[in-house]
């Protein structure tokens, strides 16, 4: 029945997936490998386990990024040989998974087909199933549980919104959340929310984004953007980043307002989808303002008088916040996204702002806001004001960075408590081998 449904969605969904690409939108990820689950052959595995993460997209990718090298490094000391393999459902999540695994570890993750889930599964054989955040399917995970293999959760999140929802539907929630080994969550909140559910081993273990939020400065990632880009230790750097419309005009607007009275301030402009660029491009050529596209500088070099600068690439947001002074993380004015990763800039000492629409960053967002490590804006007009002050008073804006940094400092932790509890899961024997029957129903509980 869910095949069908699912047949008749996709046949739906046909014509939008072919304006998408014919009108250069960002396209659906490889739509055949992810109807058939014809994914690329994997490499021998020689012994090791292996375990399979999947992120939706960007955020979730680089999350899983930093948890493959943790999980790595923490086997490696208990004398174990652990492999992960990565899947994405976006072009994006997939194109920062190639950039930070190797290749042929990389594959796009199949839609919820039981066809296309068997056959992924018979060509990766996991040892466990990670998922991050919240990315639960009804057939992934009834036949990953079917072979015996662990799932688990990890980073779990579950907004209000989200849990109302899934309410909605309260038997198939609580059949879907039954399969899953452990859920590690974020906050108390989120565990409550997944035990509500039908979640039925839930660890509650911080959010794994403090960990991956860098914040230093001195990197080699961060200054060879500075360098690429020319920008001087005299440089005020006001960067909004993972930007929807229309709050790159909103940030336009500010940096008009204030480059006048502020000659050493320039705007970095980072949306949150690079295909977006030709919008913000036209947007950027009517404002009149000397600018250059991100892509240009390796050929072209920076333009002393271009002040504004269009990242049009994928993947670098991270390194790029490091050059920030003044940060806006979008996504989070209009109420439809749920905000982005403000912990980032945060971690590198930024005065950090953002608008009042962050439900998928609450906890963090509360933390950074007792700390008075960062403010809400809601419109041009505060986020102007804001950025102004930062400019006038640098002595208050760099406290206020170093409260955000101490801020992150003070939150990590939680990935090695989540590599403790995914090690613990996996078999004493990995291999195919161990899949040729499912483990009793008795023992997928701790």
């Amino acid at each position: 029945m869910l095949d069908l449904l699912y047949l008749l969605i996709v046949i739906a969904a046909l014509p939008w997936v072919a304006w998408r690409r014919l009108a250069g939108k960002r396209p659906v990820a490889a739509p055949w490998r992810r109807f058939t689950g014809n994914v690329p052959p994997l490499p021998e595995r020689h012994g090791s386990c292996r375990i399979w993460l999947h992120g939706v997209s960007v955020g979730e990718v680089a999350l899983l990024s930093s948890l493959a090298g943790a999980i790595r490094s923490q086997a490696a000391a208990e004398g174990r040989r652990v492999e992960c393999v990565v899947s994405s459902s976006t072009t994006t999540g997939l194109e920062v998974a190639r950039a930070r695994f190797p290749p042929e570890l990389v594959f796009p993750c199949p839609l919820d087909f039981s066809w296309a889930v068997r056959r992924v599964l018979r060509r990766v054989c996991p040892d466990l199933l990670v998922l991050g955040e919240l990315e639960l399917w009804p057939q992934l995970l009834s036949l990953t549980a079917a072979r015996g293999t662990p799932i688990a959760v990890v980073n779990a999140r579950m907004s209000e919104r989200s849990f109302r929802g899934y309410s909605r539907v309260a038997w198939l929630a609580r059949r879907m959340l039954g399969r899953l080994r452990v859920v590690i969550a974020r906050s108390t909140e989120d565990a409550d929310r997944f035990r509500t559910l039908g979640a039925r081993h839930v660890i509650v273990a911080g959010s794994m984004k403090y960990d991956g939020a860098r914040g230093d400065r001195a990197s080699a990632a961060v200054q060879q953007l500075a360098t690429l880009a020319g920008i001087t230790a005299d440089d005020l750097v006001f960067l909004a980043g993972s930007t929807q419309s229309p709050e790159e005009a909103l940030a336009v607007e500010t940096f008009r307002e204030l480059s006048v009275s502020h000659p050493a301030l320039r705007l970095i402009l980072v949306p949150r989808h690079a295909e977006r660029s030709d919008e913000i491009a036209s947007l950027l050529a009517a404002s009149g303002l000397a600018w250059q596209r991100r892509s240009h500088l390796e050929a072209d070099g920076p333009d002393p008088a271009a002040r504004v600068l269009l990242v049009d690439v994928t993947g670098e947001l991270a390194a790029w916040w490091g050059t920030a002074d003044v940060a806006f993380v979008g996504g989070s004015l209009d109420g439809k996204r749920g905000g982005q990763n403000m912990l980032e800039p945060s971690a590198y000492g930024a005065a950090v702002c953002f608008g009042p629409h962050t439900r998928n960053f609450q906890s963090e967002v509360a933390s950074l806001l007792a700390a008075d490590a960062a403010r809400i804006v809601h419109d041009q007009r505060e986020l102007t004001a804001f950025v102004g002050w930062a400019l006038r008073e640098p002595v208050q804006r760099k406290a206020m960075g170093r409260r955000a940094a101490e801020a992150i400092a003070a939150g990590r932790g939680a990935t090695a408590v989540t590599v403790g509890n995914l090690l613990s899961q996996l078999p004493a024997t990995c291999g195919p081998e161990s899949h040729r029957l499912p483990r009793p129903h008795t023992t997928r509980y701790p």
